[in-house]
């Protein structure tokens, strides 16, 4: 009833119900932590057309397509392509597994508290960082009702604009190797030359960190 009565009010309202966020616009800043604990901004890859997966370390699509972003890094990092991935999971109650600990796993080919190796079987050639939970819901402008389905893409351009996003129910388009393939080219060939792969990406200041 509760759900039936959310759908209502959305469309009373002319708003879908898996709306996702407005696109194109400009994207936020957003701190992305490894591993080790180093920060690194978004704003640090301008210039080079940036794909972020959010995802489950536990979810097959999403282990399917970081499998797929690992060939596609390598194929069109040269021209100025960079695939990132950042952990959504919750972390362990009591801190056994936290969201560092399944970045690292993840980064290496690895889930499920580091036992089950995943189909690609090779670490990723991309970074995998992770970030509360509240700064990855507001830079998807996701609502505390919105159900998400991961992975979820989001699409920044050269320019720092956001351009494109999956729908909260998902975006088969988005997963979609081809898809990407002419999404990603026609941006690369947008704006001039790419931003050198040599550049080191900019740290954020050091700041307190949760993982929840």
């Amino acid at each position: 009833m509760k759900l039936l009565t959310r759908f209502a009010i959305f469309a009373a309202l002319g708003v879908s119900a898996f709306a996702s966020g407005a696109v194109p616009r400009h994207a936020p800043e957003f701190d992305f932590v490894d591993a080790s604990g180093k920060h690194t901004l978004l704003s640090s890859y301008k210039g080079k057309v940036v794909l972020i997966q959010f995802l489950l370390t536990t979810c097959p699509h999403c282990q399917a397509m970081s499998q797929m972003l690992t060939k596609l890094q390598s194929e069109l990092g040269p021209r100025g392509f960079q695939a990132v991935g950042v952990v959504y999971n919750d972390p362990e109650p009591g801190g056994k597994y936290s969201k560092a600990d399944m970045a690292k796993d993840y980064q290496a080919g690895y889930s499920n508290n580091g036992k089950e190796r995943m189909p690609f079987g090779a670490p990723l050639n991309f970074p995998i960082f992770y970030a509360p939970m509240q700064t990855m819901r507001n830079f998807m402008e996701a609502s505390v009702m919105d159900r998400l389905m991961f992975p979820h893409v989001v699409i920044v351009d050269k320019k720092g604009e956001i351009v494109n996003e999956s729908k909260m129910e998902g975006s088969a388009e988005l997963q979609s190797e081809a898809s990407l393939r002419e999404l990603i080219d026609k941006l690369l060939k947008e704006g001039g030359a790419p931003a050198s792969s040599k550049a080191a990406p900019k740290k954020a200041a050091a700041v307190a960190t949760t993982t929840k």
